[in-house]
């Protein structure tokens, strides 16, 4: 295995359109770190960081701001607004029968007016969003307040700094390995490792170290379960009547139908952080224009978010909720049912046609459960650990371990795909 890996290895950076992939790959990264870096106008560090060290809520919401939020830089909203309009637009192929007749019917013309209207659609939704932040940041002294001319520069720079970031990542993905946003997001998770080893080597004691030793047993155990859950799947048999040819009499092929345990992957855990993110925004807003109830509103929600019992509850009920609604607006077991029946395929024991929809959806919804469930205990997993272990300095982040899991996971086996290109 050790000699296999080592040969992959060398075929990789022996290979120059492969190398040349790679390092695009890393020269991009490295560029969006550099961004990454450079702060908004106005920052109060320690205000900054007691806001972060006070609200788990942000932290998640950092993760998909590859890191960009907790120095409230340029990039400070990543490449979350991307993701969100890619998301709205996956839900309007089933709300609006013209944007589903264009991404399915009309080929690759029309998935790319589809990625179009995405990219149109992330500049409202990032405006939205930096002016979202930018009240509820001034509201907490994060920064200092800001006036009309100030508050549109800076809504301008971040909203650039997002547009940026998501170009940047369809050009790793056109010219390098892998999804190029996925990677971005993957940096911003990996960046935050060394500080957090540094900030609990520090902080350490001869008494933490049963603490340390059970968290780094229960890192491993999430490791563990994150990879064996991200490739489990459910098959389904498939097999494919007999075909007769002239006086020749075909065999009919046999083969299944893979059904993932995570069939929505980590949507749900997106759509659950945007719904919480909402109303602090909103409340934000209407606090700075003086709505008279907002106020107090604004701060009861905030030591609502503060509150991890509270708040963890209410997240995983909207992941498992969001799992159940995202995998049956995307898995439609009328389309594959349908989609079977003009291949000539079939399911064993099981008639073609209503019958074939209803057990897909039956297999479906079954296994839906324990990928929600799944879901939503990596979801609250930082707060669990923070109880069981005491440590609060170097906390895994269920959701950002998933992430960054199934991201390693799939530019493995794009790099292996390209290699055995080369070898065969």
């Amino acid at each position: 295995m050790i000699n296999s890996f080592v040969h992959k290895i060398k075929l990789t950076f022996g290979d120059a359109e492969i190398r040349t992939r790679v390092l695009f790959v890393v020269g991009a990264l490295v560029l969006f770190r550099f961004l990454a870096t450079i702060p908004i106008p106005g920052v109060d560090k320690n205000a900054l960081a007691s806001f972060f060290a006070s609200n788990q809520f942000f932290g998640l919401m950092n993760v998909f701001s590859g890191g960009g939020l907790s120095h409230l830089s340029i990039v400070m909203l990543g490449v979350g607004p991307y993701i969100t309009a890619s998301i709205v637009m996956q839900l309007a192929t089933i709300v609006f029968p013209q944007v589903k007749q264009a991404y399915f019917e009309n080929g690759e013309a029309g998935r790319a007016q589809f990625i179009e209207w995405s990219r149109l659609l992330t500049i409202p939704i990032a405006v939205l969003q930096a002016i979202g932040f930018l009240f509820l940041l001034e509201s907490q002294s994060v920064i200092g307040h800001l006036g009309t001319l100030a508050l549109v520069g800076d809504i301008a720079i971040v909203t650039a700094g997002s547009l940026l970031l998501m170009w940047l990542g369809e050009l790793v993905t056109e010219f390098g390995i892998g999804n190029g946003v996925s990677l971005i997001i993957l940096a911003g998770i990996l960046a935050r490792v060394p500080s957090s080893i540094s900030q609990t080597i520090f902080a350490s004691s001869v008494a933490n170290i049963p603490a340390y030793l059970a968290f780094t047993a229960l890192a491993g155990l999430m490791i563990y379960a994150v990879v064996v859950v991200s490739d489990a799947e459910r098959s389904i048999p498939i097999a494919y009547a007999r075909a007769v040819r002239g006086a020749a009499l075909s065999q009919g092929a046999a083969t299944y139908l893979p059904i993932r345990l995570l069939q929505a992957g980590v949507i749900p855990i997106i759509f659950a952080l945007s719904l919480l993110l909402v109303p602090q925004m909103a409340l934000s807003m209407l606090s700075a224009i003086h709505v008279s109830f907002a106020a107090g509103a604004s701060l009861w929600y905030t030591a609502f978010l503060s509150n991890p019992w509270q708040y963890g509850a209410v997240y995983f009920l909207l992941v498992v909720l969001f799992t159940y609604f995202y995998t049956a607006v995307t898995f439609e077991p009328h389309r594959v049912a349908e989609n079977l029946q003009k291949t000539g395929a079939f399911v064993p024991g099981v008639r073609p046609g209503r019958e074939t929809e209803e057990y897909i959806g039956h297999v479906v919804n079954r296994i839906t459960l324990p990928g929600a469930c799944f879901l939503g205990l990596l979801a609250v997993s930082p707060s669990i650990i923070q109880g069981l272990t005491g440590v609060t300095t170097l906390v895994l982040g269920g959701t950002a371990l998933l992430i960054a899991v199934q991201v390693i996971l799939d530019l493995a086996h794009k790099i292996d795909a390209q290699v055995s290109l080369r070898e065969y």
